[in-house]
């Protein structure tokens, strides 16, 4: 006899089925994004910081320049309110630095410290190594079908500006 796959519903020990099929679909994608969030969250605590802060310092590697504070809240991955918190606590850890503007001194531009480079060095293996694993069980097609999926449900939800 094979083994039955367990379905959402039995994850989740509901006894009533769903009372429709795109609920069962989105309370099974909020419970994948938190199994995937909960083996980044233990991989970059490891490294003392919170996957929000990773989130930052990726971006902050990736840009050309120093950059507004509202320019990285807008690119980071999971929005939030809080983001002059997060860069406290990055600057405090001494892996960002932040500066006035000096042709608008209401702006503050961050930048990634050496110290942030050399741990986001040190998590790049193991986070792609997550990567591949997160995904081992789908084909090179199902995972594009997959991001087409995802950002077909994206698309639909983009708050209006």
């Amino acid at each position: 006899m094979g083994s039955k796959t367990a379905t959402i519903q039995d994850e989740i020990k509901q006894t009533k089925p769903f009372a429709f099929l795109e609920q069962e679909a989105v309370v099974s994608l909020l419970r994948t994004a938190s199994y995937v969030r909960l083996q980044y969250d233990h991989l970059v605590q490891e490294e003392g910081i919170t996957t929000q802060q990773y989130n930052i310092l990726r971006i902050l590697r990736g840009a050309a320049q120093a950059l507004p504070t509202m320019d990285i809240s807008e690119r980071l991955v999971d929005q939030t309110p809080g983001i002059t918190r997060l860069l406290d606590r990055l600057e405090k850890k001494h892996l960002i630095a932040r500066d006035r503007c000096p042709h608008d001194r209401r702006q503050v531009l961050c930048t990634i410290t050496d110290q942030a480079i050399q741990l986001l060095e040190r998590l790049e293996e193991p986070i792609n190594q997550l990567d591949t694993a997160s995904l081992a069980s789908l084909s090179s097609d199902e995972i594009n079908s997959l991001l087409t999926l995802l950002q077909s449900i994206r698309e639909n939800l983009k708050i209006p500006e």
